[in-house]
């Protein structure tokens, strides 16, 4: 049953990077464009995102309560020492849904705009980033147990282990994958007219992604980092960012070709392939501290526990998977449904 938990732990994380990374993916988009251009996004985001945004969340929830439940030391060491990144990320999630509402559903247009469309903006960016640098920390080696607390300062203890060179490149990394499955998204939601804007912030962004990732893992060897030194080493991370990177071909033969399917499945594709590689370039030792490797398999739940929250799990998939389907299948999000692969294309110009 062990297992069927790490499953529904591995596809709740990997639902959220999709869902959600896209989710906050547009917000990048959406500050990092001209302001006809914000209006254009902003637009585009209520029509696309503005039904299913909520939805997006339940993911990093399932994450949260299979580790409380199932791997209580990771949760403990986590929630401690990272408490106040954690902390962050809330506020920044809270305040990107209350501006995400307020900006289009305020019943007087006036100067109260501009600070819900930077809240919403600043917050897209500041998430996840911060998630990012959460995760950085996990891995970075940095991380001081609760039980070896009373020898080190505070800020040695709650600000040094995630507030860091490693952890900022990390989330720097994770907020550019974010803007780049959105804007790869987004073509297909786009006009002819307006998919420009979209291919041209797709290939930005997948430049960021590179270039991030190569100076993370660059940075990460030279000074020694055991994540980065096993993820080089392993077999298994290293062909599946070689597959990942060779993907960028067929994506964009079919961006070029507007078929918006195959063109989302490629992207969705890399962004499973990069989070599968650093999920299995250091398991089951994800949690790395400044003492020790903590396993995540030898730091488990009793079996009562956790063959309940099996069942749990396995019954809770078998409600929400369909109602999730039906939700995005309503607001036509899972376009291979609809009658038509491709997307007409001015080839004329």
């Amino acid at each position: 049953m062990i297992y069927v938990v790490l499953f529904f732990l591995a596809f709740s994380l990997f639902l959220y990077v999709l869902l959600g990374g896209a989710d906050y993916g547009a917000g990048i988009v959406e500050l990092f464009s001209s302001k006809e251009n914000q209006n254009i996004t902003k637009k585009t985001i209520y029509r696309v995102m503005g039904p299913i945004w909520e939805a997006n969340h339940i993911w990093i929830i399932i994450v949260l309560v299979v580790l409380w439940v199932a791997f209580p030391v990771y949760f403990n060491i986590i929630v401690i020492s990272l408490h106040i990144p954690l902390t962050l990320i809330l506020v920044g999630i809270t305040l990107r849904g209350v501006s995400f509402i307020f900006r289009h559903y305020d019943a007087v247009i006036d100067q109260s705009q501009k600070l819900y469309n930077g809240l919403f903006r600043f917050s897209s960016v500041f998430t996840p980033l911060l998630l990012g640098m959460t995760f950085g920390a996990v891995i970075s080696g940095n991380i001081i147990a609760p039980e070896n607390i009373e020898q080190f300062s505070f800020a040695e203890v709650y600000i040094d282990s995630w507030l860091t060179i490693f952890s900022l490149l990390t989330g720097i990394f994770f907020t550019a994958l974010c803007a780049f499955l959105s804007a790869t998204l987004l073509i297909g939601e786009a006009d002819e007219e307006h998919e420009k804007i979209y291919i041209r912030k797709s290939r930005i962004a997948t430049s960021v992604v590179v270039l991030s990732g190569f100076f993370l893992i660059l940075y990460g060897y030279f000074n020694e980092h055991i994540f980065i030194i096993d993820f080089i080493q392993n077999p298994y991370s290293i062909t599946l960012i070689i597959i990942s990177g060779l993907l960028l071909i067929p994506l964009r033969i079919n961006i070029k070709n507007g078929r918006k399917i195959l063109s989302r499945f490629f992207a969705g594709l890399q962004v499973i392939l990069i989070i599968a590689a650093a999920m299995v370039a250091h398991f089951p030792y994800v949690l790395i501290t400044k003492t020790n490797e903590i396993s995540l398999l030898e730091n488990v739940a009793p079996d009562k526990v956790i063959d309940v929250l099996g069942i749990s799990l396995i019954i809770g998939g078998v409600i929400i998977l369909p109602g999730l389907f039906h939700l995005l299948k309503s607001f036509k999000m899972i376009k291979v449904l609809e009658g038509s692969n491709m997307k007409p294309t001015n080839k004329s110009k």
